[in-house]
This record gives C-alpha cells, sequence and structure tokens, in this order.
C-alpha cells in the first residue's frame, strides 16, 4: 500500500500513470477464488463508493487513527480488480496506486489483519518499488473493511517510512474498531442509495402504470402526491393539489358535493375512503378515476393514504357492455316478437301438423342464419356476403354476386326470411325441383351521394323441369316477403313467372354501406 509522503510530489504522476499496468487478479487463481473475487468486486460495485468525492466523516477517522498511532500516513483503500482507490488519505495527495503494488489485496487474500513490521525484509514487498524507491514505506499495518456480507472491500491501514515494532492485539483491535466505524457510515450510504433507486424505480412504476399515489392531512388540509400526477389530473397540477381544497377544484362540478361528503365522513370517522369520480383534465378532457385510501398513525397523527388509477377506459368498456346487453335485450324482444308472429301466422296456412313443423323449422332456420351472421361481427351490423354464404350452404345451387353491404340488425333478419320463402318455394315449386335448376342472385347499390340512392336486387330462378307458373292464392309465404320488403325494408317487390323460371326484382332506398 505505497504512497506518497507529504511535501515533495515530484514523482507523483509517475505513480498515477502506473495505473494501466495493474494486473486483473480477478482472471487468476482456481475456480472458486475467482468465483469469490467476483462477489467481492460486485458487492464493492453495490456500495457505489468508488470514486467519490472525500467527505468529513471518512477523513475525521483517518485524521483520529494516525494521531492515534502516531503515524504520517492512514488510508482507507478500496481495491478492485486493478488498482487501490483511496476514500480518504491522510498524509498523502495521490488518490490511487496500481493493484500489484499495494499491501492492501494481501489484507484480502488472509482475510484478516496484515502487520508488516519492515517492509525492507518481508518477502511480500523487498521488491515493491514504493519500498526500495519513493516513498520509501517500512512500516503498514492494516484491516479488513468488511461488507454486510463478509466480503473484504480493502483495508484501513497505517503506514510509516521507517521501520516499527509490530502493533499489540489492542492496538489491531483498536483499528479493526475503526474500520468497523467505517463500514457502518459506508452501509449507511448504501443503505440510504438502495432506498432512494427504489423509491426512484416505484416512482417510474407508478408514472407508466399510471397511477398516483397520495398523503392527506385533514388537520392542515396538507395533500402530497406521487406518480402520474399529470396523466391523471393534468399539467401544472402540484400547485392545485397542494391543499384538499383545490383537489376539488379539479372534480367534475356533478360529483364535488358527493365527493366532499364522502371525504368529510371517512375524516370524522376514521373509515376506509373508497370512490369513483370523475376529473376535468385540461389536456385530456374528462377522465373517470378511482381512489382508494386508508388511515396510517404516525403518534399522534393519522394520515389518509392512498392510490388513484385512471379508469375512464374501464369505464368506457363498462358503458359498451350496458349498450350492448341493452341492445341484446332490445334485439331478443324483437326476434321473440318475430318468432311468435311466425308462429301464429304460419298455423293458419298448414296443412297438417307435419306441415306446419316443416314451415316453423324452415322459418326459424332463417332467423338463425340471421343470428350466425350477427354474433360473427359486433352483434348490431352483418355483412350480406355472409348471409348470402349461410343460404348457400343450406340451398348450394343458388350463386349469388354484388357488393358487400353492412346491414343493420332488422334488415338482416328481413332479408334472412326473405330469402328462406324464395329459396325454398324454388325448392317445392320452382327451378330448384329438378337437378338442372338453378338461382341467381345479384344486386347493385348506387354511388354515395346520388341522388335518389338505390338498393336493387334481382332473383332469377332457370332450368328447372317443371312449368313455373303463378299461384292461384296468396300464401303466407309470399305475404312474408311482402312485409319484409315493404313494412320493414321500406320497398317495393314484383315477381315474374317467366318460362325459365321465377324472377323476383326488389328494390330499397339505400342505406347501407359497404363493409
Amino acid at each position: 500500500m505505497a504512497e506518497r509522503p507529504p511535501g515533495d510530489m515530484s514523482d507523483a504522476t509517475p505513480i498515477a500513470s502506473r495505473e494501466g499496468e495493474g494486473r486483473d487478479l480477478a482472471k487468476g487463481g482456481d475456480q472458486g477464488a475467482a468465483e469469490a473475487e467476483r462477489l467481492r468486486l460486485d458487492t464493492l460495485r453495490e456500495y457505489r463508493i468508488m470514486d467519490t468525492a472525500p467527505e468529513p466523516a471518512f477523513d475525521r477517522v483517518t485524521r483520529m487513527v494516525a494521531d492515534l498511532f502516531g503515524v504520517p500516513v492512514a488510508l482507507i483503500s478500496l481495491v478492485d480488480d486493478r488498482r487501490q482507490w483511496f476514500k480518504s488519505a491522510h498524509g498523502i495527495e495521490a488518490r490511487e496506486t496500481p493493484r500489484e503494488y499495494s499491501f492492501c489485496p494481501h489484507v484480502i487474500a488472509e482475510n484478516g489483519p496484515v502487520v508488516v513490521a519492515d517492509a525492507l525484509s518481508d518477502p511480500r514487498s523487498r521488491d515493491n518499488p514504493l519500498v526500495t524507491g519513493d516513498p520509501g514505506f517500512r512500516f503498514y499495518a492494516g484491516v479488513p473493511l468488511r461488507a454486510h456480507n463478509g466480503a473484504v472491500l480493502g483495508s484501513l491501514c497505517v503506514i510509516d517510512r521507517k521501520a516499527r515494532a509490530a502493533p499489540s492485539d489492542v492496538d489491531i483491535a483498536r483499528l479493526e474498531d475503526f474500520a468497523e466505524i467505517i463500514m457502518a457510515e459506508a452501509d449507511l450510504r448504501r443503505i440510504g442509495a438502495e432506498r432512494d433507486e427504489a423509491r426512484r424505480t416505484l416512482e417510474r412504476a407508478l408514472d407508466f402504470s399510471g397511477i398516483a399515489t397520495w398523503q392527506y392531512d385533514p388537520l392542515t388540509d396538507r395533500l402530497i402526491t406521487q406518480g402520474a400526477g399529470a396523466e391523471l389530473w393534468g399539467s401544472g397540477f402540484d400547485a392545485v393539489l397542494a391543499t384538499g381544497n383545490g383537489f376539488f377544484d379539479l372534480v367534475h362540478p356533478d360529483d364535488r358535493a358527493q365527493l366532499r361528503a364522502l371525504l368529510e365522513e371517512t375524516v370524522a370517522n376514521k373509515t376506509p375512503y373508497a370512490a369513483e369520480y370523475r376529473i376535468v383534465n385540461p389536456e385530456r378532457g374528462v377522465r373517470w378515476n378511482a381512489v382508494r385510501g386508508d388511515w396510517v398513525v404516525h403518534s399522534d397523527d393519522a394520515m389518509l393514504t392512498g392510490v388513484s388509477i385512471d379508469i375512464t377506459e374501464q369505464k368506457s368498456r363498462q358503458e359498451n357492455a350496458n349498450l350492448l346487453m341493452r341492445e341484446l335485450h332490445h334485439r331478443m324482444r324483437n326476434l321473440f316478437a318475430t318468432v311468435s308472429a311466425i308462429i301464429s301466422l304460419t298455423r293458419h296456412a298448414a296443412r297438417d301438423v307435419d306441415d306446419y313443423v316443416e314451415r316453423i323449422s324452415s322459418r326459424l332456420d332463417a332467423l338463425n342464419r340471421a343470428q350466425n351472421v350477427l354474433l360473427g361481427s359486433n352483434f348490431m351490423t352483418g355483412s350480406m356476403h355472409a348471409l348470402m354464404r349461410e343460404v348457400e350452404a343450406s340451398f348450394p345451387r343458388i350463386r349469388w354476386s354484388g357488393p358487400d353491404l353492412l346491414l343493420p340488425e332488422n334488415a338482416l333478419v328481413a332479408m334472412a326470411l326473405l330469402f328462406n320463402e324464395l329459396a325454398t318455394n324454388a325448392a317445392k315449386h320452382g327451378a330448384l325441383t329438378g337437378e338442372n335448376g338453378r338461382v341467381a342472385v345479384s344486386w347493385t347499390q348506387d354511388e354515395e351521394g346520388a341522388e335518389g340512392r338505390m338498393f336493387r336486387m334481382i332473383w332469377a330462378e332457370s332450368g328447372g323441369d317443371r312449368l313455373v307458373v303463378a299461384p292461384d292464392r296468396t300464401s303466407f309465404g309470399t305475404l312474408l316477403m311482402e312485409r319484409s320488403v315493404k313494412n320493414n325494408l321500406g320497398g317495393t317487390i314484383e315477381r315474374r313467372w317467366e318460362p325459365g323460371g321465377l324472377v323476383v326484382e326488389i328494390a330499397l332506398p339505400a342505406r347501407w354501406r359497404e363493409a
């Protein structure tokens, strides 16, 4: 642990320049020793003390130790992989030396006190250039600076330029007491640094999570906040939220009275605090906040402490869910009304029980196709193409073409019933009775902005095996088609029984947008 004497420091630069000559001792030795050295170096980094500025608390110790032992030099030396660095150096001006020229690594290796009474005669130091040359150290006594986990980070040592008798056990014990004082001070700084880092990490986590912590003193009306305050309450929130009354300036006017009454009740009864309320955020508009708090008692003071979190998105999802439930309820009522009407009207048109069951089943299948399409999207609109794929799955010889359109629920149900009646009639009486029969469905819709914009569809049957003629009476199926087109969709329907098969032309006001 050779260093410069006070006074002439003309050769200080050569000592400092030898830092680069240090040898990486952590890479030497057997695997166990290398692992122990890695642990020691990791522990040294934990203390975050290397290369920090001089501090009076440490300098006071080296000065006292030098006076107590009557030596010109006392050092607090910390050893990394290439150098020894002095947190405090009494009696010399240099701040570090290469590790291979120092005595302190012997303290680390011995894991205990090291005494060199005469460095010129000791084999560990007699060839050391800091002993054979300037500054000519002769005496060294050092004790370990032991970390919280037992790792030796360096030494507290006393040095003289003349040989001395070995210190007594009592003297070594005193030196060890000072070393413990040094490490106690270092541990305070380490724990403080870890605490500060943990606090910064928590604050960053709170910022990223959109959560703010707060503490409210009801006696002084003082409010302290940390975390995502700007996100929750808007820029400049610090000044407004300095007091509880200031906080209420940010609360939505419709929620202030209820929230203030809840806080007053919480303060009066010392009960937990929980609420959901709206905030008028200057940058983000009206936002929903949730707050949870409880009392923390320090001595005779009780502080209401808790967290606030933005729940606007959750509220939005909840409102959407409520809207969806209302829509589903409305749809179910419509669906039951439609089913009830079909059951009632089909009963009058059926020839017998079997015919009644067949007709009811067919029409309920049509409603099921519409529901399948709605369930595959957003429950409120459905794709025309998706509906036609459902129809084609039940009636494979139907071919279709046209732009994909988004139909609202009532229109989709009406179109599903219309296609079912047309397809069922074609299978029983029209083109689909024969193997070569076909149905072509096509539709168009006028461009947006066109005057009198219309949707037009043609149902054309062909290739049937029997002559197609107009029926001699109006069936329930015909009435259902007309009701679907005229009443539900506000359009017109025309049927022509041509020799090749039935042709149906439908025209509706174009209200649907393309998918």
